[in-house]
């Protein structure tokens, strides 16, 4: 049977990725695996704000739960979605990363993945 970190894993070897971190609600990971200088622990601490903000910025909007976001940033994207109430997950890719087999993997197995937790 497959666990998380099996999961963090597989994600890690997609191409471009730099780096894949389980967060807890409470900000710390729950695993990770990292490349190129990513501090998960200061990544996980991050999350639940954003997430936070995020699912404000929903509500105010009139869009429903948050589930998944693409971020982009000047050296790459941030993918963050909510696994399930307790549980959140980044991925961070390298600038000009096609991320679409990964966004679609991420909405296809979201109930699998969160039932590893």
């Amino acid at each position: 049977m497959a666990t998380i970190r099996n999961v963090v894993e597989a994600l890690s070897r997609s191409n471009g990725v730099d780096a894949v971190v389980v967060v807890g609600r409470d900000g710390l990971p729950i695993d990770s695996r990292v490349a190129n200088g990513v501090d998960a622990d200061t990544v996980a601490a991050v999350l639940p704000t954003v997430i936070r903000h995020m699912s404000q910025l929903g509500d105010a909007g009139g869009r429903g739960d948050f589930t998944t976001a693409v971020l982009e940033f000047g050296k790459g994207l941030a993918i963050v979605a909510v696994l399930h109430a307790d549980a959140l997950l980044i991925v961070l890719v390298q600038p000009a990363t096609n991320v679409g087999a990964l966004l679609f993997d991420l909405r296809r197995h979201r109930a699998a993945i969160a039932g590893l937790l």
